[in-house]
């Protein structure tokens, strides 16, 4: 799924001739605090730092960066206040001074600091003092700093624990830190769902091609499941993969758009109705494409291979182009790739299903009653929704549906709102820790009282939404593990010439064109259509070359196609055939709308929003 890169690294380099810094200037291991002298969690930082310094010695390079607390009136006169120290020694006696003198900061703590500054009691601060606060101030901003203390250690922000071995194993490089730190820059890298995507594809086709591909095959058809006495259930680990694995991609997909279209930036209706219209276009055109150029026989079966976008292909590509596309844009290919993916399967559920078995399918209607029933009285707690899940996944399964249309339905019903009253629960915490910070000595010795865990439980799963839950923990393993493994099984294919030719000319040739001329074309018409009849808005901050470029990304079909491809060609030649003009086209898509991206001005001439954004009495949701 889409990645958005996370803040994760310093972004203004240590400056010794700006920074306040102790230690030697060439140590193996630079410590950089963001911190407010009013912050208590920041006054208890700094006995750990100290005694950091002491074990470390010369190892060690430490610098104090300036956040005050918002709304605080006092930390912020204490940082302009240490910022008129005129020499280095003087800031960082202030600092001691203003971080430990007194249990709280006090106005007595800035007379007794602005004396031994020798400023005048009610003298005004120097500006360039203030000036250096405020540095420090959007330095912190720009690093993704949003509390007090920050740590960044080596220029990598630390977000770990802050016990005494956590902090060290990060602070020494050690190999269980260096490997979890890894993995995270990884995942914050946007392109990173795509780059694992296309590795896999690359594997697959070339295991494929090798002397193992026959023994390859076979693995993957290889039947796995379980058995009750003479009940058994069992399916070859490709399906395994195809129709359980990507129910969680499609889980994933749907509390994706369920998030922006309810809490996100799709709230509004006409925001909404774009990349909606976006995806509408990019599916009907392909396939209305697809109709005109293939011959009518069991071809035409597959007019819903080029309907499909990969989001994760497309939206790595428009990330990797950085400044060049607005975030706006990305926004938008991204909904209507999502958009895209739930038509998708809908389309799967409805035209590429098995006979259908009434009974389990009244049963799975029962069961999204019931899941319906959890999310009107409120309920928080993910397992419920996860048992009731599974048992819709077998319903949907067995009805003859196709089963990962259950990780839609499932998504759906799954709460995306936030908690009503945030600031009573988080009250309720600081009361909590407030108590059991007060008997710490025993708690050392016997960690916090039971009644005080099932309290921060209990606030911990109220104050996240049960779908934000759900993305946090499953999203990485949709992406990072379901999707490449969906590539491994079903990327494979034979190069040959006997697959280019044996008459599928015409089979390839409707997928290459509906999926590099129908998905732009669908998606622009359709979205200007909407802008000009008032039901859609286009943001100020891309043009319509822009979307037009969007398009075309679009038109990277990959792992959706492939799915449907899969499920709408029984004879092998013609899925592998199909394979090969879906990668061409996926190919051909990615070089065009990285072309057309790249030349498009910041705006066209007359082809702002608002020409076409007419007054709606359309409110949002």
């Amino acid at each position: 799924m889409a990645h958005v890169a996370a803040v994760n690294w310093l972004n203004r380099p240590v400056d010794e001739s700006r920074d306040h810094v102790l230690g030697p200037s060439n140590a193996e291991i630079t410590l950089v605090e963001y911190g407010s002298y009013d912050c208590p969690y920041c006054r208890r930082a700094n006995e750990r730092i100290a005694d950091i310094r002491d074990q470390l010695g010369d190892r060690l390079r430490y610098v104090f960066r300036h956040k005050p607390i918002t709304g605080s009136e006092i930390a912020r006169r204490a940082a302009d206040l240490a910022e008129c120290a005129a020499t280095r020694e003087q800031f960082w006696d202030a600092h001691v001074k203003l971080m430990s003198r007194s249990a709280t900061l006090t106005e007595d703590d800035l007379r007794v600091v602005r004396a031994d500054l020798g400023l005048p009691e009610h003298g005004e601060t120097k500006a360039g003092a203030r000036h250096k606060v405020d540095e420090d101030i959007a330095s912190a901003k720009a690093s993704g700093v949003r509390f007090t203390p920050t740590f960044f250690i080596n220029g990598r922000r630390y977000d770990g624990a802050w016990d005494e071995a956590s902090f060290y194993d990060a602070m020494l490089g050690r190999l269980g830190h260096r490997v979890r730190a890894a993995a995270l820059d990884f995942a914050s890298w946007a392109p990173s769902t795509g780059a694992l995507l296309l590795l896999a594809t690359v594997v697959a086709v070339l295991l494929t091609n090798s002397p193992l591909g026959h023994a390859l095959e076979e693995f993957w058809e290889r039947p796995f499941g379980l058995s009750f006495g003479d009940a058994n259930f069992s399916m070859s680990l490709r399906h395994w993969i195809n129709d359980a694995l990507l129910s969680v991609f499609f889980l994933v997909v749907g509390l994706e758009i369920k998030r922006e279209f309810t809490v996100g930036r799709l709230v509004s209706r006409r925001s909404a109705a774009l990349p909606i219209a976006g995806a509408i276009g990019g599916m009907a055109a392909p396939a209305l494409l697809y109709l005109l150029i293939v011959p009518q026989g069991p071809w035409s079966h597959g007019w819903g291979v080029p309907m499909a976008t990969d989001t994760a292909f497309a939206v790595a590509l428009i990330a990797m182009l950085g400044a060049r596309v607005p975030i706006e844009l990305r926004i938008f290919l991204t909904a209507a790739a999502i958009v895209d993916d739930i038509g998708a399967i809908i389309v799967v559920a409805i035209f590429y299903s098995s006979k259908l078995d009434f009974a389990w399918l009244a049963l799975a209607v029962i069961v999204f009653g019931a899941l319906f029933a959890l999310n009107r009285a409120g309920v928080y707690r993910t397992l419920p929704y996860m048992v009731l899940g599974t048992i819709l996944w077998i319903s949907v399964h067995a009805g003859g549906l196709h089963a990962t249309l259950a990780g839609v339905l499932l998504a759906f019903v799954i709460p995306t709102l936030p908690p009503a009253d945030l600031k009573a629960l988080m009250a309720q915490a600081t009361a909590i820790i407030n108590v059991e910070s007060q008997r710490a000595h025993e708690a050392m010795h016997h960690g916090p009282s039971s009644l005080a865990l099932r309290g921060l439980d209990a606030i911990h799963d109220r104050l996240e939404s049960p779908a934000d839950r759900l993305l946090r923990h499953v999203e990485p393993w949709s992406s990072y593990v379901v999707l490449p493994l969906f590539a491994l099984a079903n990327a494979g294919v034979i190069i040959s010439t006997s697959v280019l030719g044996g008459g599928h000319e015409y089979l390839m040739l409707a997928i290459i064109a509906g999926l590099s001329i129908g998905k732009p074309l669908g998606m622009t018409l359709l979205c200007a259509l909407a802008v000009w009849v008032g039901v859609a808005r286009k943001p100020k901050e891309y043009s319509w070359t822009h979307l037009a470029g969007a398009g075309a990304l679009a038109g990277i079909g990959f792992t959706m196609s492939l799915f449907i491809a899969g499920q709408a060609f029984a004879l092998p030649a013609d899925f592998a055939a199909a394979k090969i003009a879906v990668f061409a086209a996926s190919v051909l898509s990615a070089i065009i709308g990285i072309a057309i991206l790249l030349a498009a001005p910041a705006q066209d001439n007359g082809a702002d929003e608002e020409s076409g954004d007419k007054p709606s009495n359309v409110t949002p949701v």
